[in-house]
This record gives C-alpha cells, sequence and structure tokens, in this order.
C-alpha cells in the first residue's frame, strides 16, 4: 500500500511539474535572430538603449529587430526570450519548435514562403552598394559603373543572387557575416557588397572609411516588393499569426522610422 501511495505521490508530481514548465513556455515568446546584423540586430554587453539578454548568457541583443519582438510580446503578453542562431539556421530552428519566430531582417521570399510563415512586412528598403568611400566606386551611379567589380552579398540571401545584374562584375564567393564583408572590404580583396540601406548606413557610421551608392530608378537592381521588405517568420499553421500581424498594424510608418532611426543612433560603434 505504501508502495501504492508513494507512486501516486510521484505521479501527481511529475504532472504538476510538467504542467509547470508548459505553461512557462507558453508565457513565453522565442525569437532566433544573428544579434549581428546592425542596425537590425547586434550583440553587445549591457542592457542600455533596452537591449535584451541573449539566452544562455551570451551578452545582450539589440536593434530594429529587437524593438519589433519587444512589440509583438507585449501585445501577445508574453515574456521576450532571444536566442542567437546563425544565419542559415534560422528557419530550421523555427520549424523545429526551438524558437517561435525569426525577426531577423529577413524577407518573405518565395523559396522560405514553401517552409514557414510569414507576417505583414515591418520594414522595406533598398538595395545599395557598399565602398570604400576614396575608392574608385565611390562615385557610381549605375550599376553598369561597377563592370569589373569585385562584389558579393551574405550567403543564402537574395542580396547574393542580384549581384549578375551587374554587366561585366566579378562575382566574388558570397560571405557568412557582414562583419566579415567589411574586413574584406577594408582590406581591399572585394571592391564592395551588397546590402539594404539600413545596414549600409550602420557600416559607415562604424567606419568611415566607407561609404554606399544608392541608385536612382531604373539604374540599380530589379527586385520584386517581397525581396526588399522584411518581415516575421513563423512556423507553418502558427496560432499567432494573426495577432502578430493586429501587433504590426499597430505601428504606423513614422513610428517604424524613428525605432530605425534609433536603431542606427544606438548601435555599438565595434558593431563592425
Amino acid at each position: 500500500m505504501k508502495n501504492i501511495k508513494s507512486a501516486i505521490i510521484v505521479t501527481v508530481f511529475v504532472v504538476l511539474f510538467a504542467a509547470v514548465i508548459s505553461a512557462g513556455a507558453q508565457d513565453t515568446f522565442t525569437v532566433g535572430l544573428e544579434c549581428n546584423y546592425a542596425p537590425f540586430n547586434w550583440t553587445q554587453t549591457d542592457d542600455s538603449n533596452g537591449a535584451v539578454p541573449i539566452s544562455g548568457g551570451m551578452g545582450y541583443c539589440g536593434g530594429y529587430d529587437v524593438e519589433i519582438a519587444k512589440t509583438i510580446a507585449e501585445a501577445l503578453g508574453k515574456e521576450l526570450v532571444i536566442q542567437k542562431i546563425e544565419w542559415d539556421g534560422l528557419i530550421l530552428a523555427v520549424n523545429s519548435g526551438k524558437i517561435d519566430a525569426v525577426i531577423a531582417g529577413m524577407s518573405p521570399t518565395e523559396e522560405r514562403k514553401a517552409s514557414v510563415d510569414f507576417s505583414d512586412p515591418y520594414y522595406e528598403s533598398d538595395l545599395v552598394i557598399v565602398v570604400k568611400a576614396d575608392g574608385p566606386y565611390a562615385n557610381a551611379k549605375s550599376l553598369a559603373d561597377f563592370s569589373g567589380a569585385k562584389i558579393t552579398g551574405q550567403l543564402n540571401t537574395f542580396h547574393d543572387t542580384v549581384i549578375d545584374q551587374i554587366p561585366g562584375v566579378k562575382h566574388v564567393t558570397a560571405m557568412e557575416t557582414f562583419p566579415a564583408m567589411i574586413v574584406a572590404l577594408s582590406s581591399g580583396k572585394i571592391d564592395g557588397y551588397v546590402s539594404e540601406r539600413p545596414g549600409a548606413v550602420s557600416a559607415q557610421e562604424s567606419n568611415p572609411e566607407l561609404s554606399f551608392v544608392e541608385f536612382a530608378e531604373g539604374d540599380g537592381f530589379e527586385a520584386s516588393p517581397e525581396d526588399v521588405a522584411i518581415a516575421v517568420a513563423m512556423k507553418k499553421g502558427s496560432e499567432v499569426l494573426a495577432d502578430v500581424n493586429k501587433a504590426l498594424a499597430e505601428l504606423s510608418k513614422e513610428t517604424r522610422q524613428e525605432m530605425m532611426d534609433a536603431a542606427v543612433a544606438n548601435q555599438p560603434v565595434s558593431q563592425y
């Protein structure tokens, strides 16, 4: 009889413990991002300017994506948890249930839509080419002006796929991170790399020797609206996607731009 009572007590404890763990998981909104793509996201050593602790004691993550994540988590009534994950592992992480969402400057391309669902866009930007401020391409006006240039983009992004639109370009093998591309540009291994405008502004802020080339309509890259938009990626059939869209809809265009301007101003100088 004592053994039966003990077994019942243990079973009840296990069930209650599992319920507590489950409830705790339901009260969190876990977001994956690189924490390495300023001004969208970056790593810093403290919680200044609203940065959030990275799970596992890996420092703090700040940036535009983090502010968007905080807004969504608050709207959902959940605690925000940040997971630092390499770019190539983000979609796998959300589909495996390791994270609830990817908020990492990710574009909702058709290829990605086959694997995950996307929210409405929370930012839209233009494509530019980051170059040396005193280099031969600093005054370029069109893609044709980059003929013969050594250009690269981030691995597994559409930034890399548009490079071949440049006539006569020397398409350098894609690199894993933006800091790696800045090192390559500064050392002369490449003449430029493709970036979204906010990322280029951040790179220039941290590295005065850099500049970037913007293009007038018709002189730059051809890209679909999906390619230049940024959205939240979630597992197929996510029950909170509608709530995420509702939270995003409550942020005006002006508010989003103010958030981006603040992210550019607050990024660590050493980020790049």
